[in-house]
C-alpha cells in the first residue's frame, strides 16, 4: 500500500533532520519503501510516498525521528490509474 507522508520542519529548519539522515541514513525498517519525495521552497515541509504492508513500520520509523523538530502526517494513497479503474463503471456513457 502507498502512503503519503508529510513532514513539518519546526521553524522551517531541515537542518537536524539532514544531519540525522547523513550520519544514520533514512533509518526504514524492513518492509518500509521509501519511493521519492518532495521538498517545498520555503522548507517547510517534506513530501514523501513511502509503501509498506504494515502501518505499524511507520510507528518504529517514527520513533526512530524523536528530537528532530519533525513531525509526521501519514495518508494512505491511491494512484490514480487505480481510481480511474474503480470510477469508471460510474462514469455516464
Amino acid at each position: 500500500m502507498l502512503f503519503m507522508v508529510i513532514e513539518r520542519f519546526k521553524d522551517h529548519d531541515m537542518i537536524p533532520v539532514y544531519e540525522r539522515v547523513k550520519e544514520k541514513g533514512r533509518m526504514l525498517p524492513d518492509g518500509l519503501k521509501y519511493v521519492g519525495s518532495w521538498i517545498e521552497p520555503n522548507f517547510g515541509r517534506c513530501f514523501q510516498l513511502m509503501e509498506c504492508n504494515d502501518a505499524r513500520l511507520f510507528q518504529e520509523w517514527v520513533l526512530g525521528w524523536r528530537g528532530c523538530g519533525v513531525t509526521f502526517e501519514i495518508v494512505p494513497v491511491v494512484p490514480s490509474d487505480e481510481t480511474r479503474a474503480v470510477v469508471a463503471p460510474f462514469l455516464a456513457e
